[in-house]
């Protein structure tokens, strides 16, 4: 079945293409697997009949739904302005703004390499060895925090250091395949948070990173869309949107009874799986 739009074709599959790559995008972002390790290998079944310019700018704008997700979901934790807080609760609240502000600083030196990186990094290799060594970094910090006992175990307990830390961890996930999620949270248990706190703050700093990039993004791509380029990222948004707020949940839920080694072994599984897959490949 197609439709026509300004006498171009838009056809189910490619609606159903886009709704995939929101699903996907809606899991991996929050959950600390790499959104961009199970990008590369999606992007090797999964084809869009769109310009390479666009798929560039599409991986990473589709992340306006994920972000919409976090913003709907904590919009009353996140607003100082709230009539239903406390004067307390505001202070508070500004004060984590200022400790998200912290923990952006160390990416402002790495954006103008954005691209760079990019173009160096972002290749099957680099993304399977970063899924491998994060995987096996959240076993060992998990196992060394096995009997430890969290030093902070909510938002408003977060100081600056502890932002500017976990900042420099997120720098980190300018390699593709670390993870943002995963290398926040895992800096954030290494200093003391616990799993839940790491993964909350994590969301919370999603918002300026990854709208930043996403504007960046728009920016160099410009506004020329056609019809069917609107409607392929709308749709991609709009689905990352809803399986991201699945996804919270579910991380938050999970987080309150289980430590992440379990996402640390599904992460050197799929970067074994990536790595024997593009060798296969290479050879044929």
């Amino acid at each position: 079945m197609k439709f026509i739009m300004n006498g171009e074709e838009l056809s189910v599959i490619e609606i159903l293409k886009a709704i995939l790559f929101g699903i996907v995008e809606g899991i991996t972002e929050w959950l600390p697997i790499s959104s961009t390790g199970h990008m590369i290998l999606l992007e090797q079944f999964v084809k869009l009949n769109e310009p390479a310019s666009f798929i560039e700018m599409f991986r990473v704008v589709i992340q306006f739904g994920a972000i919409l997700a976090v913003i709907v979901l904590y919009f009353h934790k996140l607003n100082p302005f709230s009539t239903k807080k406390t004067p307390v609760q505001r202070k508070e609240t500004f004060s984590l703004w200022g400790k998200i502000i912290v923990a952006c600083i160390p990416l402002i030196p790495i954006v103008p390499l954005n691209n760079k990186i990019n173009d160096k990094f972002y290749n099957y290799k680099t993304v399977a060895i970063m899924l491998i060594v994060y995987g096996v970094l959240f076993i060992i910090v998990e196992n060394y925090n096995r009997n430890r006992v969290p030093s902070v175990c909510r938002i408003s307990e977060i100081s600056y250091r502890d932002a500017l830390i976990i900042g420099l961890f997120q720098a980190l996930a300018v390699i593709p395949g670390t993870s943002r999620s995963g290398a926040t949270i895992l800096g954030a248990i290494i200093i003391g948070l616990s799993r839940a706190t790491g993964a909350e703050f994590t969301f919370f700093l999603a918002i300026p990173t990854m709208l930043g990039a996403s504007l960046i993004k728009l920016f160099k791509f410009g506004l020329a869309y056609t019809p069917l380029e609107v409607v392929t990222l709308l749709v991609a948004m709009v689905t990352a949107f809803f399986v991201s707020v699945v996804a919270i949940h579910f991380l938050m839920g999970y987080v309150k009874k289980h430590n992440f080694k379990s996402f640390g072994y599904y992460r050197i599984v799929l970067g074994a799986v990536v790595l024997a897959y593009f060798m296969m490949a290479v050879q044929h």
